[in-house]
């Protein structure tokens, strides 16, 4: 079925009154699931009328106020929503010019459809409180420095998921081919190998692009001193003795040669004439971090990506199922902390040296724990038609991989449950790590998605058919560990029964501490901060 344009023309318009108005927008951008927005008065924001529009998952604020679509959606959404940006950008400047009076931010904003007064509750305030909190923890030096490296490859992801199943599809045919099922694929197999790794054999280049625009520098002097990483003739130029090979250092090569780029550049800005600017700033950027990466950080970057992939693979060769129980376990808990951005380079690492992350099916059972808890909340409070409203419209996410609608519009408000589903994370990471170290390795040929969406980007060492058995087993567990763990143990007597309240017949709201008081209004999505991974990766690493 064709997408309808006019379905992603409304929801850009409900959405754009409601942060505020064209001039409060100031940026727009988008990553796998979410529109990311610069706004200039977080204040005219309407958190809860936008987390009740049709098609909105939940929103996050963080350096950007973030709006979760899904996959796919964010991504017709946001064109549109950048022509309504402009065109109320321009109607206010000609009613400024005719009558001297521009459009504030702050008049007064149509309001979304069905938008009624709000309720409070205990669990909604919980839910809000831990949002805040959240972000008040991630706004360390650290975390924002991990933000915006995450800002670096997060919008190579699309570029990544594309090759990647490409990669797949080619690698299913060439073995079709060698068995004599597909002679009339014969030629095509070369040509898909070629669009599958072309992106991949300059994806150092991207990365010296975004590194630069990302922290204030020229983009294509931070993409030219990259591309000297990926150029044949490296292998000419000897560095600590050794021969240079291209590609050598990859991404984390590129990373650095652009940051490098970047200092020059602004040192350069400072002291040139602006009358030699031209002349002089680009080419001592480029010529002093060029022989700067071909005599030093080349070989560095190769060592310690090297030495990435190799504490991978003994990793979960050595630690099996032990490794993959506390990596499966502590993700969530890694995602609230916003400490999983410093994994995104680590999977583009591993992909870009071995072909595939192994770390990603084991990180995306956190993922499954996650649904098999909200599963196990929704048979346990069968009278609280709130809850059960917002499990079931997002459990067909979580399934899909973007797990925050769950996260934050039941399990961590609710407190045990969240524990609980990290705790299914943690066996059905196990499941996979402990096949790992048996020597049957699944991993993912791109980052961004998670839960069923991997499928089509697993690759292993042990076939098409053992990778999907071994992941999707993985799944299994993560579900049925999950959901039983959280059915016997994420509820203490007093929160079923304050949870499961009749509702006819109101009572006072509870003032204990107990995580569980019941909701007056219906739980709404609260999403955790995103990759790079698009998130990420919350459950998209």
């Amino acid at each position: 079925m064709a997408p309808d344009p006019d379905q992603y023309r409304a929801i850009a318009a409900a959405i754009l009154p409601l942060v505020g108005g064209a001039r409060n927008v100031t940026s727009v951008a988008h990553c796998m699931t979410r529109l990311r927005l610069g706004l200039a008065d977080r204040t005219l924001v309407d958190d809860e009328a936008l987390r009740a529009l049709p098609g909105v998952l939940g929103v996050v604020e963080d350096d950007t106020y973030q709006i979760v679509l899904g996959p796919g959606v964010v991504a017709r959404v946001t064109p549109v929503f950048e022509q309504l940006v402009e065109t109320g950008r321009n109607a206010d400047a000609v009613r400024t010019a005719w009558t001297g009076q521009g459009g504030d931010p702050g008049d007064p904003q149509p309001a979304a459809p069905g938008h009624g007064p709000v309720t409070a509750g205990e669990l909604a305030d919980r839910g809000a409180a831990m949002r805040a909190d959240r972000k008040q923890r991630n706004a360390t030096p650290v975390k924002l420095f991990l933000r915006r490296i995450a800002n670096i490859f997060v919008p190579l992801i699309p570029a990544l998921i594309g090759c990647g199943i490409v990669a797949g599809i080619n690698g299913l045919l060439t073995n079709l081919v060698s068995t004599g099922h597909a002679a009339w694929a014969t030629s095509l197999v070369p040509a898909l190998a070629v669009i599958a790794s072309g992106f991949m054999s300059l994806i150092a280049v991207f990365v010296g692009l975004n590194t630069a625009k990302e922290f204030g520098g020229t983009p294509v002097l931070g993409g030219a001193v990259a591309a000297i990483i990926v150029f044949p003739g490296v292998a000419n130029v000897s560095a600590f003795g050794q021969k240079l090979a291209p590609g050598q250092g990859g991404v984390l090569g590129a990373l650095g040669a652009a940051l490098l780029a970047v200092q020059v550049e602004k040192w350069c800005r400072r002291w040139v004439p602006g009358t030699l600017d031209v002349l002089i700033t680009p080419t001592i950027t480029v010529l002093l971090s060029g022989l700067v990466t071909l005599f030093g950080l080349m070989y560095l970057a190769g060592e310690v990506s090297t030495a990435i992939g190799s504490f991978a693979g003994r990793l979960l060769g050595a630690g099996g199922g032990v490794a993959g129980f506390v990596l499966g376990g502590l993700f969530l808990p890694l995602v609230m902390l916003g400490l999983h951005q410093a994994l995104i380079p680590i999977h583009t690492t591993l992909i870009q040296e071995q072909g595939y992350t192994v770390l990603l099916p084991v990180l995306a059972m956190a993922g499954a724990g996650q649904v098999g808890a909200a599963a196990a909340v929704y048979l346990r409070l069968r009278r609280n038609t709130s809850i059960r409203t917002t499990i079931r419209s997002a459990l067909p996410a979580g399934l899909l991989g973007v797990g925050e609608p769950l996260i934050y519009g039941v399990s961590l408000p609710l407190g045990r449950p969240f524990i609980t589903a990290c705790v299914g994370g943690a066996f059905g990471g196990a499941f996979v790590g402990a096949l790992n170290q048996l020597g049957n390795t699944v991993g993912s040929t791109a980052i961004g998605p998670s839960g069923w969406a991997l499928f089509p980007l697993l690759d292993g060492n042990g076939g098409a058919v053992t990778t999907v058995a071994i992941y999707a087993g993985g799944l299994l567990v993560g579900y049925l560990a999950g959901f039983l763990i959280t059915y016997f143990f994420g509820f203490s007597t007093q929160m079923l029964d304050e949870l499961n309240a009749d509702p006819a017949q109101p009572k006072p709201l509870a003032t204990t501490n107990d995580p569980a008081t019941p909701p007056p209004a219906p739980a709404t999505a609260r999403p955790a901060s995103d990759d790079g991974h698009d998130d990420s990766q919350r459950l998209r690493t």
